[in-house]
């Protein structure tokens, strides 16, 4: 991965501002800004951010692919755990990021892979319904879960990571469109502080390199 050329203040310590990204465009509300976040730019990869301190996991219950109630902080707790934020009827990105975690996850040893928890929780929650989320997952990976339920839950809950969420969009066209921050949290088992950051320019060499010490709550 590149390097990243930081003066040596900024090395030890910076200022990240996780944005909106490509599934739409920004609509400068205030109430859909992202947080201030501290980062450690010590992982000398493009595509990882370390946090420190770590993000608080939300406390989010919504709805999984089965219409039944889902307690992000219960149900996950002292497991690893990805969690995304994006929508099924995205064109690119939420697909590729979830094909890139699929694909990584799948080398791992069975034993392994069942204490993974990878959660996608929609921006798009009148679109995505549970059997709609339910099917567009199982083309990714059966075993990953869908959450969806009311827009400002949701909103606020990616807030809490510093990822911002405009409301779905109708274009000229009649193309909706959910604008969203693209980065994936993950979660330590040993804290269950989110702990690390990817951004969407993450590839499945990344997660496959990386999930292996997740899994064990480590620093990759």
């Amino acid at each position: 991965m590149r390097k990243k050329t930081l003066p040596l203040a900024a090395a030890l310590l910076t200022s990240a501002v996780l944005a909106l990204s490509a599934c739409g465009g920004g609509s400068g509300d205030e109430s859909s800004k992202p947080v201030d976040v501290q980062a450690d730019a010590h992982s000398g990869r493009r595509a990882l951010t370390v946090l420190d301190p770590p993000f608080t996991k939300p406390d989010l219950v919504l709805t999984d692919t089965h219409g039944e109630k889902y307690d992000l902080r219960e149900r996950t707790k002292g497991r690893p755990t990805l969690l995304y934020f994006g929508y099924t009827h995205c064109p690119d990105i939420c697909p590729l990021t979830m094909s890139n975690i699929a694909v990584a996850k799948k080398q791992l040893p069975k034993a392994v892979q069942e204490k993974l928890r990878v959660v996608f929780v929609t921006t798009d929650p009148e679109r995505d319904t549970p059997a709609a989320l339910g099917s567009w997952l199982r083309q990714q990976d059966p075993e990953f879960i869908g959450l969806t339920g009311k827009f400002a839950t949701i909103q606020h809950a990616a807030r809490q990571l510093g990822i911002s969420i405009d409301p779905p969009k109708k274009e000229k066209d009649g193309t909706v469109v959910s604008t969203h921050g693209t980065e994936v949290v993950a979660f330590s088992p040993k804290s269950d502080g989110g702990y690390l950051l990817y951004h969407e320019d993450a590839t499945v060499d990344d997660y496959t390199k990386d999930l292996p010490k997740i899994v064990q709550g480590q620093r990759p």
